[in-house]
């Protein structure tokens, strides 16, 4: 048996680095900034032990662009680098001076902010560069140095004539990578990547207008000064404390996150938390549309104030995707290059974390201010109710604070709907039958026949609602939800007294009969029932079932999760046998008038259901002409 140690050939590492490590070469910027703020935290928090006799300052980190010498800097006023560090660091690869360097102050301090990991940042700038310089100068008192590399394995490391503390990285920018030498691209990506980074970073200057003095004449005109041009926040309203903001603090950090957003957001939730992981943020419930494949993709995922993406598919749960916000947490476990998550056991504790916060916000909004949450639930509807479908112990907390609005305007939560229906909407054997409109234009005729006999009408209009009934039922054994126009509610709702038909066994035969010369059978159901006088002599339903899988089909379920492929369209035709249209049908002497009343009456119950189309709808606006001349 042999044993042995596997060498990697450096010879291939920067082939590897420059192709391979990072997906897009744009983040060199980002992990080169990352390491100047943490060479000034490490400083700082040094400074504030007492192990760094300097004067700390007020560091800055500036970005600088030399388009004449085709040079990139990032110069820092952190800690810097004796000769050894910079053996040490630099030329070991995958050598994580911050991960040391936690180490050994771990029981001194907490983290600091200090962001890096794997060691491999400052290589990120070989993919964009022909050569590499650093130029250094420990806070420690021993001499600058001046290292170079082309990004062969071969560097040069030499003395420095540097005199002040810090870093500076010159970045000798190759052919295929001038871009990065235009000031608006360099813009760009501080804006995107550094934009809440915790060191204030300069990116060139710019004219401050000063205010005029008290006794100015009144055509004097301000002056105004050169500053630095510092382009990021170093404070973000996620990572101060929830009680010293206002309501405009959060409203203004909104429109810093989505400048080209104009509608504020409804309100929002502070995310803070140190144990079991440290995770900070806020998320934001806009204004949503009912359609959901719009709204993803606006929260931002940080790390210790860097930015890192907004796809953040497995750190917040699915159904909070349609929120905005930020997310900022060191234990999020990333790929090599920053880009995107691992999985992890972590990610699913940090998952349900922030499920629970929103819940427990929601449920303490309802209890403190009823009347104004119900103001607000059909703008945040659809994220509870995906959220009640896609995580069970949301729903358990979700229960207590869903509320279900009626066609009148009034809000229910479940208990409430339950108490309040219980005794007048039952079935012939006792279950709870709960009716609903997905619209109250097109279903108005239904909504009012139900209004007439005191039954409550919800209002279920959201998208996912077939998905959310199906659960809800499932949930509830004794509970079974009804589209008003699924049936005749006389024949879902148990009545203490019975109509009695007007049509004797012979008339309704002799009727049916008539009526299947007019209609499709493949089509329609024919129901004869007895019912109230004034309600309509002719209905069309669905079957609850049959509609109800058809929107679960269309929606990304129901049907096509059950293999059921396209579903057939099926409807009921009802006809109330004790409308006077009906008799006088019966007692029409010729069948072609017979007929033409009820096309007409089967036509006008299909043009209430958006069923009359194209030529169907043509000649029924013809011959309802006819009728009326």
């Amino acid at each position: 048996m042999t044993k042995g140690k596997i060498n990697v050939s450096v010879d291939n590492i920067f082939p590897l680095i420059k192709k391979f490590l990072y997906s897009d070469h744009e983040i060199f910027l980002r992990e080169l900034i990352s390491n100047a703020s943490d060479a000034t935290l490490k400083l700082r928090h040094l400074h504030s032990l007492g192990e760094a006799k300097v004067d700390f300052g007020t560091p800055i980190i500036e970005v600088k662009v030399d388009k004449k010498s085709k040079t990139l800097h990032i110069i820092d006023q952190g800690l810097g680098m004796t000769k050894s560090e910079v053996e040490k660091y630099i030329n070991e690869v995958a050598f994580s001076g911050a991960e040391e360097f936690l180490d050994q102050y771990k029981d001194k301090l907490e983290d600091a902010g200090i962001i890096g990991h794997f060691g491999l940042g400052f290589y990120s700038a070989f993919m964009v560069s022909e050569k590499v310089e650093i130029i250094t100068k420990s806070f420690k008192d021993e001499p600058a140095v001046h290292w170079s590399c082309d990004g062969s394995p071969e560097f040069i490391l030499e003395d420095s004539d540097k005199t002040e503390r810090g870093t500076e990285i010159i970045l000798h920018i190759d052919k295929d990578s001038v871009e990065f030498l235009e000031d608006s691209r360099i813009k760009t990506l501080l804006n995107k990547y550094n934009k809440f980074m915790p060191v204030p970073i300069k990116f060139g200057t710019k004219e401050e207008t000063l205010p005029l003095p008290k006794n100015a004449k009144k055509d004097a005109k301000p002056k105004t000064k050169t500053v630095d041009n510092i382009i990021n926040n170093t404070n973000p309203a996620w990572t101060q404390t929830p009680a010293d903001l206002t309501d405009e603090d959060y409203q203004s950090f909104y429109r810093e996150l989505y400048p080209t957003q104009f509608e504020s957001p409804l309100f929002q939730i502070h995310l803070n938390v140190d144990y079991p992981f440290n995770l900070t943020g806020i998320l934001y419930f806009p204004k949503l549309s009912n359609d959901m494949n719009l709204q993803k993709d606006r929260i931002q995922l940080y790390q210790n104030q860097v930015f890192v993406t907004d796809n953040v598919e497995g750190i917040v749960p699915d159904f909070l995707t349609m929120l905005r916000g930020v997310i900022d947490s060191p234990d999020i476990p990333l790929n090599v290059s920053r880009s995107y998550l691992q999985a992890d056991g972590a990610v699913k504790k940090i998952s349900s974390y922030i499920s629970r916060k929103v819940a427990d916000k929601l449920q303490a909004m309802f209890k403190e201010d009823r009347e104004s949450f119900e103001k607000k639930w059909n703008d945040i509807k659809v994220v509870i109710e995906y959220g009640m479908l896609s995580d069970e112990k949301f729903f358990e907390k979700a229960e207590k604070f869903a509320l279900y609005p009626t066609t009148n305007g009034d809000y229910f939560t479940f208990e409430e709907l339950n108490k309040k229906t219980s005794e007048l909407q039952t079935d012939k054997d006792g279950k709870l039958i709960v009716l609903y409109a997905s619209n109250i234009e097109e279903q108005h005729s239904y909504i009012e026949q139900a209004k007439a006999k005191n039954y409550e009408v919800l209002l279920l209009d959201s998208p996912i609602v077939s998905h959310l009934i199906q659960k809800l039922e499932g949930a509830n054994d004794n509970l079974s939800f009804a589209r008003i126009d699924a049936d005749h509610i006389d024949n879902l709702i148990k009545k203490d007294d019975v109509v009695i038909s007007k049509l004797s066994d012979d008339e309704k035969t002799r009727f049916e009969t008539i009526l299947k010369t007019q209609i499709s059978e493949e089509k329609y159901s024919i129901q004869l029932e007895a019912m109230d006088s004034e309600a309509s002599p002719f209905l069309i339903t669905q079957p609850e079932f049959m509609r109800r899988m058809k929107e679960m089909q269309q929606s990304g379920g129901g049907g096509g999760m059950f293999g059921m492929g396209n579903l057939p369209e099926m409807y009921n035709l009802v006809v109330n046998t004790n409308h006077e249209l009906i008799g006088r049908i019966l007692e029409t002497k010729t069948e072609a008038k017979q007929q033409r009343l009820i096309k007409q009456g089967v036509d006008l119950a299909r043009l209430s259901q958006g069923l009359l189309k194209g030529e169907e709808l043509t000649r029924f606006i013809s011959r309802s002409y006819d009728l009326i001349k």
